[in-house]
């Protein structure tokens, strides 16, 4: 559901005041995400297969619409020019339709907590990925991480009987999905709009075949149905659109402490709003998984600090070597020929 890279404010009251709106938009981008559970259950009778395919046709509609206000089309002109990314963005549409069409049914079929964990993993999933795709070499504190977030998936397989595979393969889904795009390199909009022009023909072609089929409820449920149903592509655009908002104006840790509020409005919802049940194993299991985000995140506060420490030393060891040399050209003495 995240892409982008955090930059800090500009000093000063309008640099202070572009921070507040970013934070507040980052608020409004994890708030909704966090929320949209209590918006696929209204989407009934559809199935979760029609929601997904509505979702993937009206997104298209929508953020076409906001790309004409905003006339940006260059990206587009580029893109069909460089076939290698072109095959990025459809990898990227099969592991988010993926995404979106588990996370659709597991809330609608009574597995909030456990899409929750997903979101809650996903760090951890992405970190994993890095290792053995990218080759990345992790400090120990992000090893201790990996192995309690490892220890909590099996403690969970134990309390649920099976492995939690809902949680995993949104975790794994978004990790990948993540990494995709940072290949890619589109802005948010600009790369749901690519994503969902792959989806559209494919979700077009099944809602025909739906409504062939005597089995589409859009139209046949009431004219209330069919606004919600076409309604998700603002829900899906909508935080999209507030997140790359936060993203250019809060710094990149700040956003990496707001994703959590995603899944923690999940988890509550699960629980105080759908009573899923949390046997103590299951709450063993995710108390382990939050042991491991509150390393991760102690780690890269504590490393973003070292690293805003040493650059600061840099630069003023820059700025002593500027005066120093500027100092030794105002006393050299002048020679003449």
């Amino acid at each position: 559901m995240q892409d982008g890279a955090g930059t800090q404010p500009k000093p000063g009251g309008q640099g202070a005041n572009e921070g507040r709106i970013g934070l507040l938009n980052g608020f409004a981008a994890y708030g909704m995400w966090g929320l949209v559970p209590l918006f696929w259950p209204l989407l009934k009778p559809a199935g979760s297969v029609e929601i997904l395919a509505h979702r993937m046709v009206w997104s298209l509609v929508f953020v076409g619409i906001a790309l004409l206000f905003v006339r940006k089309w260059g990206w587009a002109k580029e893109l069909i020019r460089q076939p290698k990314r072109l095959g990025l963005v459809a990898v990227a549409a099969a592991v988010i339709t993926v995404n979106w069409g588990v996370y659709i049914w597991s809330v609608n079929s009574g597995h909030v907590v456990e899409a929750s964990l997903g979101y809650f993993i996903n760090p951890l999933v992405s970190i994993a990925l890095g290792v053995l795709l990218l080759k990345e070499r992790l400090r120990p504190a992000q090893w201790a991480a990996v192995g309690t977030g490892f220890a909590a998936v099996l403690v969970l397989a134990i309390g649920y009987g099976q492995p939690p595979w809902i949680s995993l393969v949104l975790a794994f889904s978004f990790g990948t999905y993540g990494l995709v795009k940072k290949k890619v390199n589109l802005s948010g909009l600009e790369s749901l709009t690519a994503e969902t022009a792959v989806q559209f023909l494919p979700a077009l072609a099944y809602l025909v075949w739906l409504a062939a089929q005597g089995r589409s409820t859009f139209g046949t449920e009431g004219a209330g149905h069919a606004v919600l149903l076409a309604s998700t592509g603002v829900v899906t655009a909508i935080p999209l659109v507030c997140f790359g908002a936060a993203a250019i104006r809060v710094p990149l840790s700040t956003l990496g402490l707001l994703q959590y509020l995603a899944p923690v409005f999940q988890f509550v919802l699960g629980i105080w709003y759908f009573h899923e049940a949390m046997p103590p194993e299951r709450w063993a299991g995710f108390a382990l998984v939050w042991l491991a985000l509150a390393v991760l995140t102690w780690d890269a506060l504590r490393t973003a600090r070292i690293n805003r420490a040493r650059l600061a030393e840099a630069a003023a060891e820059a700025a002593r070597q500027t005066t120093t040399s500027a100092h030794a050209e105002e006393v050299r003495p002048i020679t003449g020929a």
